[in-house]
């Protein structure tokens, strides 16, 4: 799996070269056994993250044939539905079915002042959204306060494209649960799946795919050679991407992809959140069953550098499995 977040810092590659990248792995990987590729959202970052996944994976849609790709996450408080559910339709055709969306409600207020969209208010105000969302998707009419809905052209995918709900805490799971979508959490402990699994039943709905990493999950991985060697190119871009992290989400300890690590060296031995796995690791992880994580633009890592890294895994790695 490959994961495009699109931070472009100062210190890294420029940002048109990045998504240009971006574009050319998706279509390169589709042919080397890549099971999805993940496009991200967050607004206000200095960085540049990225603050329009559905314009990415568009393009990502439109260089591919039978990639999955996934939006992971859409901040649903700061989309209008309709106008969400007929980009989504649009995609949907692009990708003749290839785009799902996890939908959350973030935990940045500084996103919601940018929208002016009340951040106390956001689980309630998606709770309404989505429901509307669920409806227009899947291009049948309807009524909403007097005004007549129809989402057009309909998607391609009957009923609309996959959406499913993502967070960490009990409400998203319930969220999830109640409205019959699948659940994909950020961590929160096994025990989500519970509520999960009772807010769907309770709902009439037989419960779906759940996701719950946990803490130790390696949500992004490299594969190199030399390790030793690869810790200390690929460092300071790890880095960016735990400290930018771990300055958004203070006290969060329940995150299966924040680290408190202060230096790579802290990273390194740390051995759990970001991983660089020789090629014998990674021949073994992928043989027993777990994909490899894959974030080959991780702090702006100049592309240079990133297809090294990737023609690894397509070149020793893959064969071996």
């Amino acid at each position: 799996m490959m994961r495009f977040d699109m931070r472009a810092p100062s210190t890294g590659a420029p940002a048109d070269e990045l998504y240009a990248t971006a574009l050319d792995m998706a279509s390169w990987a589709e042919s080397r056994g890549c099971l999805s590729a993940v496009v991200c959202e967050h607004h206000a970052a200095e960085d540049g993250y990225l603050p329009s996944p559905l314009t990415l994976a568009s393009a990502m849609a439109a260089r591919t044939t039978s990639l999955t790709i996934t939006v992971a996450v859409a901040l649903l408080p700061l989309y209008d539905p309709v106008r969400l559910a007929e980009e989504m339709a649009v995609i949907d055709i692009i990708s003749r079915g290839r785009v799902m969306y996890v939908a959350a409600i973030g935990y940045r207020p500084v996103e919601y002042e940018m929208y002016g969209v009340e951040f106390g208010r956001r689980g309630k105000i998606a709770e309404e959204k989505l429901g509307v969302l669920l409806r227009a998707k899947t291009g049948e009419p309807f009524e909403l306060d007097g005004r007549r809905i129809h989402v057009t052209p309909p998607p391609y995918t009957p009923g609309g494209p996959m959406i499913a709900w993502g967070g960490g805490s009990v409400a998203a799971a319930q969220r999830a649960g109640r409205h019959g979508l699948g659940f994909f959490a950020e961590g929160g402990g096994e025990d989500l799946v519970a509520v999960y699994e009772e807010a769907a039943r309770a709902a009439g709905h037989e419960p779906g795919l759940c996701m719950v990493p946990p803490l130790d999950t390696a949500t992004t991985v490299f594969v190199a050679h030399d390790v030793d060697q690869a810790w200390d190119e690929l460092g300071p871009y790890l880095m960016h991407d735990v400290q930018a992290y771990a300055a958004w989400n203070v006290g969060k300890t329940q995150v299966a992809s924040i680290s408190s690590a202060t230096t790579a060296e802290e990273l390194r031995k740390e051995d759990r959140t970001h991983r660089i796995l020789s090629v014998d690791q990674a021949i073994e992880s992928v043989r027993g069953g777990a994909p490899l994580q894959l974030h080959p633009l991780i702090g702006g890592l100049p592309p240079e550098i990133a297809w090294r890294y990737l023609q690894t895994v397509a070149d020793d790695v893959l064969p071996a499995t």
